[in-house]
């Protein structure tokens, strides 16, 4: 509800600070809570998404090498079970990408990351680590890989995508990262996608704080015009018409909610994988714990899926429920039970005019088609409004869709040229 009162919503980024006492002490506060839970000692809220606070971390660890003297380290090292975004993110600021491998569990290669290291110690700026990892494992040298950067002269950029699996249990600022963004969106309950308004902001230690981002226009505690590593985005706050979900979230969950929301995203994703482990392959876990990054395919031929602490156990039960089906659906192919060609699976969705054809000529029946499991009931079907189709077909047959040059030609032209 606060994000809708005009105190909040409508402020003028640029309007005096005076005049917006209470977002000031909001900003304070929130500081102060974030910092509690990354274990950082100070806090930006410039960024305006998880890849610009991404962008802002590692171009403040190159203004603090540069202030030292150490312009030419450009060398940033990124495990393969980094976030996505991470090469990316590390080309805009400057840097040169050395990719670090995995071992069989998933967890960093400590052999090839020494070797990098060693290769690269002289020019070595930064590594980023994703914690827990993509592959959805916590990693279990993460203090001697933070030690081992640092002994090399590097900074440690944690990814904070996956915070929610450390709230109240482990703090990045403690086991030797320097700086990491947080996901408001993932972790800190603000909405997700969609345009915006995102936010995410960066935490550092304090031998990073002088090169926050600053802003031209508005005086700010974080960062300073002299050292600064200037300025992110537009508005000195970033996307701060939102900041009053986190703080409220954080205010109302308590130091024993925030730690329960996270065990329960633990425990999610350790009992989905549990359901499904008979099932499907689950490719990596670690020894002690795991915890799934958001549905994605971070690895060919996988999908890999996060229930998070949102989902109750009723809703992750249909979804496995779900999984399995197809799973069920596949192995009826893989036996000769089912046509390998017409099927449930390669022919789904099924919309409902297909069901209400007045024709059926597949080998399974209407009723398996709409309704292939028991949650999937008439009263709360979702009906697909078309079949399938083949998305795959277009990027793999260009086609130019730009019309000839001679559609631009000017009337002007046509005239001059029939006189």
């Amino acid at each position: 509800m606060p994000i809708t009162w005009n105190e909040f919503a409508n402020l003028h980024p640029f309007c005096p600070l005076d005049q917006a006492e209470g977002y000031q002490q909001l900003f304070r506060q929130l500081e102060k809570d974030l910092c509690e839970v990354t274990g950082y000692d100070k806090i930006s809220f410039q960024p305006n998404s998880g890849a610009q606070g991404e962008y802002a971390g590692l171009a403040a660890i190159k203004a603090y090498l540069n202030s030292k003297g150490d312009a030419h380290r450009t060398v940033c090292l990124i495990p393969k079970s980094a976030h996505g975004t991470n090469p990316a993110s590390a080309q805009m600021a400057g840097m040169k990408v050395q990719v670090v491998e995995v071992d069989k569990d998933g967890n960093i290669d400590m052999a090839n990351l020494k070797a990098l290291v060693d290769k690269h110690k002289a020019n070595l700026a930064a590594m980023m680590i994703t914690y827990p990892s993509t592959f959805g494992v916590f990693e279990e040298s993460i203090d001697d890989v933070c030690n081992l950067i640092h002994q090399n002269g590097g900074q440690v950029y944690l990814d904070g995508a996956n915070m929610n699996a450390q709230v109240g249990l482990c703090r990045p600022g403690d086991y030797g990262s320097d700086v990491s963004h947080l996901n408001l969106h993932k972790t800190f309950c603000i909405p997700h996608g969609g345009g915006g308004p995102g936010m995410g902001p960066i935490g550092v230690k304090e031998h990073l704080a002088p090169f926050l981002p600053c802003h031209p226009v508005v005086s700010m505690s974080a960062g300073n015009m002299s050292s600064s590593l200037g300025t992110i985005s537009a508005a000195p706050w970033g996307s701060s018409a939102i900041l009053p979900i986190s703080w409220a979230y954080i205010k109302m969950m308590g130091a024993k909610g925030l730690v329960h929301a996270t065990e329960v995203a633990i425990l999610n994703a350790n009992y989905m994988a549990k359901r499904l482990e008979s099932h499907y392959k689950i490719l990596f876990k670690g020894r002690k714990g795991f915890h799934a990054p958001t549905m994605s395919w971070p690895v060919a031929g996988t999908l890999m899926i996060e229930p998070t602490e949102s989902e109750d156990k009723a809703e992750m039960d249909r979804f496995c429920d779900a999984l399995m089906g197809i799973r069920q659906e596949i192995a009826d192919i893989e036996e000769g039970r089912m046509d390998a060609r017409v099927n449930p699976l390669k022919m789904a969705p099924h919309s409902l005019a297909s069901i209400t054809s007045s024709t059926w000529d597949r080998p399974y029946s209407r009723e398996y088609a709409a309704f292939p499991l028991p949650f999937v009931r008439p009263e709360t079907k979702f009906w697909p409004s078309i079949s399938r189709i083949d998305d795959i077909y277009g990027d793999q047959h260009l086609v130019c869709t730009c019309p000839p040059m001679d559609v631009y030609e000017s009337p002007y032209e046509e005239k001059r040229a029939s006189s």
